[in-house]
């Protein structure tokens, strides 16, 4: 019995570490989405203060077309890391049905041992 709880522990182990690795990506992509918010913002702010809105127009403030050009970079990045969570849900759906099978396998070895303990303990 003491090899399969050893084994389960270690499914057990595998899932934590793929929910933290879930959890780090929600995490990183609500910090870029946040951050991209904070930039619209900005780029708001610069342009009601030019004056200028057309991102095509000659004058319109340097600041405003960097800070679009990392916003833009952000969500990039954001969308990148929205397959990278869908990668590792799948690795953690993977993790939890390997911990199953393998608590069902110590579950059924151990009503197999019941009875052959019984025997063993009557025959004492």
């Amino acid at each position: 019995m003491k090899p399969r709880s050893g084994i389960i522990q270690l499914k057990t182990f595998h899932v934590q570490e793929r929910r933290r690795r879930v959890a780090q990506i929600e995490a990183m992509i609500a910090d870029f989405m946040r951050m991209a918010e904070d930039l619209d913002k900005e780029i708001a702010h610069e342009e009601q203060r030019s004056g200028i809105s057309d991102h095509n127009h000659f004058a319109y403030p340097t600041y405003a077309k960097a800070a679009a050009q990392r916003r833009d970079n952000l969500v990039q990045s954001a969308e990148d890391l929205k397959s990278q969570l869908n990668d590792a849900l799948a690795d953690l759906d993977d993790a939890l049905s390997e911990l199953r099978r393998a608590e069902a396998l110590d579950d059924r070895e151990s009503v197999r041992e019941q009875p052959a303990m019984r025997g063993i303990s009557a025959s004492l």
